[in-house]
């Protein structure tokens, strides 16, 4: 079954209830699996980072501004990471490592953040290359909530995904992900190339 909601019925009052509800789907989710290719995964954004992402998502649809509590929110989202009860296996494109949310200076922040948390025990992150040859057709990113669901953000609308047929098939689209993307010490390399790249670009004339 595939089922989608309009964001502006979804967020028509703000930011701060959807936020509330994704932490419930986080907290219901032992074992969770993101592909996100352009931006940074919600449960890893730094407060800047996210307040961008949110003041974005505000003046886009038109919802009511409650950007500080939907952050606040977000934030207390990736509790989920250092409770010792919850694991979650991600993979960024390269990309999301050079799309400009809130520039240099939000970038450097959240790349710093990035390899300060590449090793806690709850993550898997891996970084997918640019260049990588990768054994499935390109696909919007998606998040996997154990195997009972799989969710899309789309331009104007969410989508859910419960079919257990469909939920296999994204399961082996992660498991390709994974086979391409780089890991470990790979991974904190491109992340690290990426915190170079900021710091220049911050400091540029």
């Amino acid at each position: 079954m595939t089922s989608s909601v309009p964001w502006q019925q979804r967020l028509s009052t703000g930011t701060e209830d959807i936020q509330d509800e994704v932490i419930g789907w986080y907290q219901q989710t032992r074992h969770g699996k993101a592909y996100v290719p352009t931006m940074i995964w919600g449960t890893l954004q730094t407060e800047e980072y996210a307040t961008v992402i949110l003041r974005q998502v505000v003046e886009f649809l038109g919802i009511p501004d409650d950007v500080p509590a939907g952050v606040a929110k977000r934030m207390e989202r990736q509790k989920v990471l250092y409770d010792g009860e919850h694991r979650y296996d991600v993979i960024l494109g390269e990309q999301a490592l050079y799309t400009n949310i809130g520039g240099p200076e939000v970038m450097r922040g959240q790349m710093e953040r990035l390899l300060r948390d590449i090793d806690l025990p709850s993550l898997t992150l891996g970084v997918l290359p640019t260049t990588a040859e990768v054994g499935v057709l390109p696909m919007p990113g998606f998040n996997m909530y154990g195997d009972s669901r799989a969710h899309y953000e789309l331009v104007s609308t969410g989508v859910d995904v419960t079919d257990p047929d469909q939920l296999a098939l994204h399961t082996k689209a992660f498991s390709a992900l994974s086979n391409a993307a780089c890991y470990g010490n790979a991974a904190e390399k491109l992340i690290g190339k990426a915190l170079a790249f900021w710091g220049r670009s911050a400091v540029a004339p």
